[in-house]
């Protein structure tokens, strides 16, 4: 068992070695020998897949957080709130206008207003009542009713004729974000964490759709659909391994360095849109302006597919809270 285990793995390194230089460096390529049943020397897709994607995802997750997240509100000090403000002046990728409207979100968000252009602390009721209810119940989840309990509100709903009472959604959002408040649950963690989660199996789900698109767009070139998911996960398997080395080297670089990492990222852009788009000449031999149209066509297709799908993961992960 040893002996099999070790076999495995060193064919394993392999393989997955022996594949990247095609896969970074040969766009389509991969795909193309692997479609010409010259596979044996090459990492199988789902593998790589499955292997890139865990450590993307792993060092994606915790570049946004070494931790749960914990939401409580807080007002800044004094002290806080100038260092914010004098960071929103000094950047250099934020318009002027908007940076006038985040600073005095910032001074209202912290309980002041603005006086001939000097900041006040509000001192009104109204602004106590504010910041009170944030810091005891920054977790709260707004029910679309006036009512104060899902018992009143079902009560009131028992009293009007059935043409003018919510539907079945409206129900059961109310009824979800009374029982949220009153357990006190942090949904804005609750969904950071499913999010953590389930985004992966999300993705993964999106390779075959993905695929379906491809065999749309390109329903004259005569592939099966395999083919098309096969081209998928070495896609999808390119651009997480690139992020993932671009990830790696923004961890490196100084964070004050904010100029070099807003060029790394948008040099990242361009290449993985070149690549996309000589893989797609490669795999479907278009010519240039067809592949173009086809390639911006296909990538409207898929972000509509990964918002609907996205905002379903979200509805699912807040509805299934409590």
């Amino acid at each position: 068992m040893m002996n099999h285990a070790i076999s495995d793995y060193f064919h394993f390194d392999h393989q997955f070695f022996h594949t990247l230089k095609p896969l970074f460096f040969k766009p389509g390529y991969l795909t193309n020998e692997y479609m010409g049943g010259r596979r044996a020397q090459y990492l199988h897709p789902v593998k790589m897949y499955i292997f890139i994607s865990l450590v993307y995802f792993l060092l994606f997750f915790q570049q946004k957080s070494s931790g749960p997240v914990k939401f409580t509100y807080k007002e800044m000090t004094p002290t806080e709130l100038a260092a914010a403000i004098k960071g929103v002046n000094e950047s250099k990728y934020i318009p002027d206008q908007a940076k006038k409207e985040a600073i005095n979100d910032l001074y209202k968000g912290n309980g002041y207003i603005l006086v001939n252009n000097h900041p006040v602390k509000d001192t009104s009721k109204k602004e106590k009542e504010r910041v009170k209810e944030e810091t005891a119940n920054p977790h709260l989840v707004s029910p679309s009713t006036a009512d104060t309990s899902y018992a009143q509100y079902m009560a009131d709903q028992n009293k009007l004729p059935d043409a003018k009472r919510d539907g079945w959604f409206e129900h059961y959002y109310n009824k979800k974000a009374f029982a949220i408040n009153k357990q006190k649950i942090n949904i804005r963690e609750v969904v950071e964490e499913s999010i953590q989660h389930n985004f992966p199996k999300m993705m993964f789900v999106l390779l075959p759709l993905f695929a379906l698109i491809l065999s749309i767009t390109f329903y004259k070139s005569n592939k099966f659909y395999v083919e098309h998911l096969i081209y998928s996960f070495h896609l999808h398997c390119f651009i997480f391994l690139f992020l993932t080395v671009l990830m790696i080297l923004k961890f490196v670089i100084p964070v004050s360095w904010d100029t070099l990492v807003g060029w790394l990222e948008f040099a990242a852009s361009v290449t993985i849109i070149f690549y996309i788009y000589k893989s797609l000449r490669a795999v479907y031999h278009r010519s240039r302006w067809r592949t173009i149209t086809k390639m911006i066509g296909m990538s409207i297709t898929y972000s509509i597919a990964f918002f609907v799908c996205f905002m379903i993961l979200l509805a699912v992960t807040v509805l299934t809270a409590v």
